[in-house]
């Protein structure tokens, strides 16, 4: 694993290049952030499940990918707000992904929400990635 300035991102293209070359599971490094976007996935039915456990001392998440026929369920994870471009949005102008068919994922006051969720708590945020 190396450093990088855009740990969201890099945890986003670890899901979707595993995702894509059909792998069982991945491995990343572990944050509060990074389980709380894998809660989402799961919640929404992105992913079968996910797991905080340790290698060589250091927390991971272990997230078990889904596919439905042999068909990854994630079509697409798009990162929206960048390190050098952040995103914001107030629960009214949060967007919807090809019409509710997908998951806004947005930072909040109140943790790591789905779009809905947002908008249903009333509170914005940072948007961090579309899935679909």
């Amino acid at each position: 694993m190396s450093a990088s300035t855009d740990t969201i991102g890099d945890f986003l293209t670890a899901v979707r290049n595993a995702s894509q070359a059909t792998k069982p599971t991945v491995t990343v490094q572990w944050s509060r952030l990074r389980e709380g976007v894998a809660r989402i996935l799961a919640e929404s039915g992105y992913v079968a499940g996910f797991r905080k456990s340790e290698r060589d001392g250091l927390p991971t998440l272990e997230i078990t990918l889904k596919y439905v026929a042999g068909v990854p369920s994630i079509t697409s994870i798009e990162r929206v707000s960048t390190p050098g471009r952040r995103v914001y949005a107030g629960y009214a102008s949060v967007p919807k992904v090809i019409g509710g068919m997908g998951v806004s994922i947005l930072t909040t006051s109140r943790g790591v929400l789905t779009d809905a969720e947002a908008r249903r708590q009333k509170v914005g945020g940072e948007l961090l990635a579309k899935v679909w």
